[in-house]
């Protein structure tokens, strides 16, 4: 028979108790993160009796979920009045088992803001400019809050459809060098479905690689590879907030959603420190901005003369070929004076030294039922956005 107690006000449980109970946004039905937040939820409530029977089922049914086992263990010794805060370190603990407890302390004060502290109604991050209707989602990973948004991209606009806990490097953000052990900031593209087939144990339920380093990346110098948003081994339920060699990581669950939802090639990846959200409406401005830009560059290159097209692109312009230039005059040739056409346009942003858009369009010549897929890099010199990179994706 498991008795009701009085809980002590202080450490997480305490905090738990200053939340408004409306605030506990629901996860999806029955999954263990929802299961988790009912704890709490009930702690909230002060139905201790049913809190840890409900804990104890869930490190039952989920034994690899580490955070559960330590909630279902913290609420027994509130019930023998042995408490010391929720996680609490013990004076007797070894002392290389204080830093993964403090990492599941952690753990827990992220999943519980996540409930809290919501994106705004309608909101958006600021790097999402524009979508075509082929790119059916997008992700955007705020690190500070070990937190990824899956938004869907329907006729409305952006629709925020799952948002999930994740784990990010070692070191935090802000990769430089291969095996720094830190998750890069950018703005990036899936390249690919990994199966479980095709993988170790380690990447769990599958892996969605990114197209890090990306051409800003290799302009700023930075190096490594190998960046990739996958599962954990299967004894594993999930990590804890910075416990990877770099790449975003999610539990098994949450893995199988992102590759049955989102295509390779067209799924944007936003991986922030902190999200920057806005309006519809002020989204809205930065893609009228943006667009007025690309239409002047589709202009000069519908003239077909260089004179016009070249003060687009920047004094450092570098795609990888040498002789860029008389490339792109060959191909203004062979364009004929035909009106370029651009289809499918993505605009993405991203701010850090520097202002930086990543367009990526379908360029089709007028009278032609085919083209090519190009992706630019626009960032600004001297006030003017000029392209650093352009080249052919598909």
């Amino acid at each position: 028979m498991i008795r009701s107690w009085n809980v002590p006000s202080r450490g997480w449980l305490a905090a738990v108790l200053l939340l408004p109970l409306l605030a506990f946004a629901a996860a999806p039905a029955q999954s263990p993160e929802a299961r988790l937040i009912d704890v709490y939820r009930l702690i909230q409530a002060g139905q201790s009796r049913v809190a840890l029977e409900r804990a104890e089922a869930l490190a039952r049914d989920v034994p690899n979920f580490q955070l559960a086992q330590l909630l279902y263990a913290d609420l027994l010794l509130v019930r023998q009045g042995a408490f010391a805060g929720l996680g609490g370190l013990p004076a007797s603990l070894p002392a290389d088992a204080k830093e993964p407890l403090a990492q599941l302390r952690r753990e827990a004060s992220l999943r519980l803001a996540a409930l809290t502290e919501r994106p705004p109604t309608g909101a958006l991050p600021r790097e999402f400019i524009e979508l075509p209707a082929s790119s059916r989602h997008a992700i955007a990973v705020d690190a500070s809050r070990s937190r990824l948004y899956l938004f869907e991209n329907t006729q409305q606009g952006f629709r925020l459809v799952a948002d999930h806990y994740v784990s990010v490097g070692r070191l935090g953000v802000g990769k430089q060098s291969q095996g720094d052990q830190r998750t890069p900031l950018g703005v990036y593209f899936i390249t690919s479905r990994l199966d479980p087939g095709q993988l170790q144990d380690f990447y769990g339920a599958g892996a969605l690689p990114l197209n890090y380093p990306n051409e800003y990346d290799r302009r700023q110098g930075k190096t490594g590879h190998g960046i990739w948003l996958h599962g954990v081994p299967q004894q594993n339920f999930a990590r804890t907030p910075q416990s990877t060699d770099g790449c975003v990581v999610l539990a098994n669950d949450d893995m199988q959603r992102l590759l049955h939802d989102v295509a390779p090639r067209s799924t944007p990846v936003l991986i922030s420190q902190a999200i920057q959200w806005v309006t519809p409406v002020q989204a809205g401005v930065a893609r009228q901005d943006a667009r007025r830009l690309l239409e002047k560059w589709r202009t000069a290159r519908s003239s077909g003369k260089t004179e016009l097209l070249m003060p687009f692109y920047s004094a450092r312009f570098s795609n990888g070929t040498p002789a860029w230039d008389l490339a792109l005059a060959k191909e203004l040739r062979a364009a004929q004076g035909r009106a370029a056409e651009l289809k499918d346009v993505s605009i993405l942003s991203w701010r850090d030294q520097s202002d930086v858009l990543v367009v990526t369009f379908g360029l089709v010549n007028k009278g032609q039922r085919t083209g090519q897929v190009k992706r630019q890099y626009w960032g600004k010199e001297g006030g003017q956005w000029k392209i650093f990179f352009e080249g052919v994706i598909g």
